[in-house]
């Protein structure tokens, strides 16, 4: 293969998660028996040392409709809202129209933000479940891919490209990087929310490697592709979501100048050495032990006869999940909030999806899949902390 970033053929692979399937893929019963598995290998580029998957599950199975909804939890709502106040407040007053488009927009929580705060919005989300949940609530949505193609018909500058969580999904990488330099106003700005590989090595996170994310950005990895289209990283900073999410702020070079906070995360990354391939097999190293760790810690409170339930079924816990083996026998129900997985079953380990509210008798442990939510689910479940019942995060961010 080539990198996705630089197109060097100096590929090594760093870890092996074995063949899964694709994890947000939800099953109804009758498909039990069908889901095709797919590699998932992290590789490291020798030359631009981007760290990135071998292997391209097409993007229309993995996001031609799906079941995530990024409105359901209170505290990425709460993250979506900060930083359209923060791009308000500290671009607004720069431009004569405010108008954003957010690629993959999902169900329009983001951009439900920057409309109450008077700005032109435009989702182009490419599942069409959530698209249409997006318009019907009055966000205005064009259910496609995202691309070059895709700006040339919308025919028009922006102010503000968003891309919160998808930047690092995307298939057509240089199509969709050069469409946001197309599309960007000459002062516009691009708000680009990535997974931070440097913290994803730090917090153990290996769970966040699954086949929608096809590359694992750092400082120094996503600047050689922004500089290869021509744009400019200005500004970033890290934020506790998900465990440690890197906002950048982007936009056409000379424009802006850099900042100190994003020089200082430059000069701390340099140091960490989370560039270097060595860091990587290390990092693998530690995946390993986990995997060992948490299969002792399941089988030891069987053997004690407790009752285990999921908390949550996030596509990084399913990744877990079928990575550690741990099916039904062992976890019986994942619990979740959205409604669009009730009755389905996770893929690979085929445990059945259950609505929390509707939930009688409680478990005496909860393994939480949806760790990057931690102080949220430690809030809402204080009652049932005090009656004893454990929250065990397999993941437990610094």
């Amino acid at each position: 293969m080539k990198c996705r970033v630089c197109d060097g053929e100096h590929l090594d692979e760093v870890l092996d998660l074995g063949y899964q399937p694709w994890c947000n893929n939800f099953l109804t019963k009758e498909q039990l028996n069908t889901e095709p598995k797919y590699p998932l290998r992290l590789m490291y580029c020798v030359d631009c040392h981007t760290s990135q998957l071998d292997y391209t599950v097409d993007k229309k199975i993995m996001f031609g409709d799906h079941t995530y909804l990024s409105g359901i939890t209170k505290s990425l709502s709460e993250h979506f809202r900060q930083i359209a106040e923060d791009v308000d407040k500290r671009f607004g007053d720069a431009f004569k129209k405010k108008s954003v488009l957010d690629i993959g927009s999902n169900d329009g929580t983001q951009l439900k933000h920057y409309q109450h705060l008077g700005w032109e919005v435009l989702g182009v989300e490419s599942s069409k479940t959530t698209a249409a949940i997006a318009s019907s609530n009055g966000v205005p949505t064009l259910n496609r891919f995202f691309n070059l193609e895709c700006i040339k018909d919308i025919n028009r500058k922006f102010s503000v490209f968003n891309a919160a969580g998808v930047f690092f999904h995307l298939e057509e990488l240089h199509s969709v990087t050069e469409a946001i330099k197309e599309g960007l106003e000459e002062n516009g700005v691009f708000v680009v929310q990535f997974l931070y590989m440097k913290s994803i090595m730090e917090n153990n996170a290996f769970d966040q490697i699954y086949h929608e994310h096809l590359l694992y950005y750092t400082l120094e990895t996503i600047q050689k592709l922004l500089t290869r289209h021509g744009l400019e990283m200005f500004d970033a900073f890290l934020s506790t979501i998900h465990g440690g999410q890197m906002i950048g702020y982007v936009g056409h070079p000379g424009v802006r100048e850099k900042s100190k906070r994003l020089e200082a995360l430059e000069t701390e990354e340099s140091r960490s050495g989370c560039n270097a391939k060595d860091a990587y097999l290390e990092f693998a190293k530690r995946v390993e032990q986990i995997k060992h760790r948490d299969l002792e810690y399941l089988s030891r409170k069987r053997s004690e006869g407790k009752r285990i339930f999921g908390m949550g079924a996030p596509v990084k816990g399913n990744t877990l999940l079928n990575y550690f083996g741990v099916g039904p026998s062992t976890i019986e129900c994942l619990l979740e909030k959205n409604e669009l997985r009730r009755g389905l079953y996770s893929p690979g380990m085929h445990i059945p999806i259950h609505i929390e509210k509707e939930i009688e008798e409680w478990p005496d442990v909860f393994y939480v899949l949806a760790w990057n939510f931690k102080n949220e689910i430690l809030k809402n479940h204080k009652d049932l902390i005090d009656k004893g019942v454990e929250f065990y995060f397999p993941i437990d961010p610094r």
